[in-house]
């Protein structure tokens, strides 16, 4: 009983260590920091001149270009969508059917036909929806040059975390730049990112208290037939 006791207590401890450890659940391994380019050995000029290539980059680009690169994205994403649907039908039929007659005469009870049929039918359906959505996401976040493509365009990504009192937000973005689009102060628009995937969400009790619970989330999802 005691060794029992013993493992269960060492699997208690295992679980609050691994819940102590600072890393967070929602990162990933895409996202890690880039390895650092290896320096390559310069070589070492006698001359009395004060213009030495290995300090004096003249005819260089500025702009990133290599793996390792750091590039500033300015995002400007806004997006607004809207739409209504209104639909409505509407179909009436009508049917009579005579009293058949035997041998001349009519098939009554009592004086009364018994085999004339009249038939009616309405049918009418309405429906409407309407859905509407606005977005916007401005700031700036600094992202590392991770590939170099073979027409010189360059693959990029990048996040930013930001603790607050109450938790953690985050900033994701990745995609294709064209070496073109990249201004003179190294940045560029996030409109101007190919195959952008941008994110902007959080951990903690802020973000946890604007979800669903699990059983709510089952009741209002698909499978839940009623």
């Amino acid at each position: 009983m005691i060794k029992v006791k013993n493992k269960l207590l060492l699997f208690v401890i295992v679980l609050l260590g691994n819940g102590c450890t600072t890393i967070r659940p929602t990162e990933k391994a895409e996202f890690a920091p880039v390895v650092r380019p290896v320096l390559t050995s310069q070589a070492v000029y006698k001359s009395a001149s004060l213009y030495q290539p290995s300090n004096m980059l003249l005819f260089e680009d500025p702009r990133p270009h290599r793996v390792g690169d750091l590039l500033t994205v300015v995002l400007q994403e806004s997006t607004n969508a809207s739409k209504t649907a209104s639909t409505a039908t509407s179909k009436n039929d009508a049917n009579t059917l005579t009293s058949p007659t035997l041998f001349g005469n009519l098939i009554t009870d009592n004086g009364t036909e018994i085999l004339n049929t009249n038939t009616a039918q309405d049918r009418q359906f309405s429906g409407e929806g309407d859905s509407s959505q606005s977005n916007s996401l401005t700031g700036n976040i600094t992202v590392t040059v991770i590939d170099v493509l073979s027409n010189n365009n360059l693959v990029v990504h990048g996040e930013k975390w930001l603790t607050l009192n109450q938790g953690d937000e985050y900033v994701r973005i990745k995609g294709v730049v064209r070496p073109q689009d990249v201004r003179a102060d190294n940045t560029i628009l996030s409109n101007r990112i190919a195959d952008a995937q941008i994110a902007y969400s959080g951990e903690g009790f802020v973000h946890e208290s604007n979800e669903q619970g699990w059983l709510s989330q089952f009741f209002n999802s698909k499978w839940w037939p009623f």
